[in-house]
């Protein structure tokens, strides 16, 4: 597992696209919502929560149809299928490898464009808590559906549409235990949620499109 999580991040440090794309995604959104909604600190201190999770949310979209459609052009995903590794393993391990690509650096960077959107100091810690749990679960269902649409020629779009419905209960626990905090109220109910949220899917998804790659390769 290790060796192919190795050649994963391999990969995609040297495509660079990932990082690179995503972290500029999620600033022009952050930079873009104070022009269309006005400069008013309250206004902009209330939606930070919402909008950081929905930009980072958006991000992670942009490099999910490069999970397996690599793989799948050269005949490696093929390989894999047959290898002593468990197809269930090498999802999880290319899941985590998107995770510390495309979501890892939107984690970390959060709290600084959170100051675009006049977020206050006291949410940083909570940006960054909600967004290193619940962002697992955002790799792990964007690898169902590159699983579901491999193959498919422009299936970016397809891919979009199928998992942004699965990513609803993240963002609205994710936002919620930023608001929550922000107020000063206890955040154990959506935060516990949220991981809940992102221990299901690890724990089932993998199942799921392994189950649906093996039929694509028939």
């Amino acid at each position: 597992m290790i060796p192919l999580l190795a050649r994963d991040l391999r990969l995609a440090i040297r495509a660079g696209s990932s990082l690179g794309l995503g972290l500029a995604f999620f600033l022009i959104v952050t930079v873009l919502i104070p022009f269309s909604v006005g400069p008013e600190p309250v206004l902009l201190a209330t939606i930070a929560p919402g909008i950081l999770w929905l930009g980072a949310l958006l991000a992670c979209l942009l490099s999910l149809d490069r999970l397996f459609s690599l793989d799948w052009d050269d005949g490696t995903l093929e390989l894999l299928v047959v290898a002593p590794l468990p197809l269930e393993a090498v999802i999880v391990v290319k899941a985590l490898a998107h995770w510390i690509t495309t979501a890892l650096p939107l984690v970390i960077a959060a709290p600084l464009f959170g100051l675009l959107l006049n977020l206050p100091t006291s949410g940083f810690g909570w940006i960054l808590v909600s967004l290193f749990v619940g962002t697992p679960a955002l790799s792990m269902i964007g690898a169902f559906g590159a699983a579901l649409t491999v193959g498919l020629k422009r299936g970016g779009l397809l891919l979009s549409l199928l998992v942004l419905p699965l990513y609803i209960p993240t963002l609205i626990f994710g936002a919620d235990v930023v608001r929550r905090g922000l107020l000063g109220t206890d955040v154990s109910g959506p935060l516990l949620m949220l991981g809940g949220v992102s221990a299901g899917v690890i724990a089932l998804m993998p199942f799921a499109s392994a189950a649906v790659l093996r039929m694509n390769l028939r």
